[in-house]
């Protein structure tokens, strides 16, 4: 029998769904992780039935349900002023900061950017546990990756990022809703 294969960006957490669809179903099910460089590839090439995406994403070609929102958070090293701050900061509180990471809203401080390589989300947290700069990032990937020598606070003026479920409109079908009814809390007994 041929495996339902999900993959799901970095900080999305297909568990509760993965158990529930085990529990229900006989057909296997595959997850994999993805980048969100890379989060639509397989879905376009064919080699996943479904993605767990953080949008925004292009949705030509594909169903797009919306899943749950995500904090945006500031993370930075303990020794950094942001430590002080209680759990909130706003961006009017990171104007003077570098960034080591670009923010995907686009939204830079005001302070000149210096030029940073390109680096993972995992390098970016590194980076700023050394005392240099800060980057944002949902909640869920700054916790993939936290330390002990880090502190995370939102910034709560901007908007959360949101993970969704995408998948071919061409691949529709029963086994696919089914699992959009898992991710929606339905049960073997309910009902669309």
């Amino acid at each position: 029998m041929t495996p339902l294969r999900i993959g799901f960006v970095t900080g999305a957490t297909p568990d509760k769904w993965a158990r529930h669809w085990r529990e229900q179903r006989r057909e296997p099910l595959e997850l994999v992780p993805v980048t969100e460089d890379e989060q639509l590839d397989g879905i376009r090439d064919g080699s996943l039935d479904m993605a767990l995406v953080r949008l925004p994403v292009d949705q030509d070609g594909l169903h797009c349900v919306r899943l749950y929102d995500e904090l945006q958070v500031a993370v930075a090293s303990r020794e950094h002023v942001l430590a002080a701050a209680d759990d909130e900061v706003t961006t009017g509180d990171l104007v003077d900061e570098q960034l080591v990471r670009p923010h995907s809203s686009g939204w830079r401080p005001e302070a000149d950017q210096l030029e940073w390589p390109e680096m993972t989300e995992q390098e970016a947290i590194e980076t700023v546990a050394a005392g240099t700069g800060v980057v944002i990032m949902p909640m869920s990937v700054a916790r993939l990756h936290q330390r002990k020598d880090v502190v995370t606070r939102v910034v709560s003026d901007l908007e959360p990022t949101t993970i969704a479920l995408v998948w071919r409109i061409e691949r529709d079908d029963e086994v696919t809703q089914t699992f959009v009814g898992v991710t929606k809390g339905r049960t073997a007994r309910s009902s669309r």
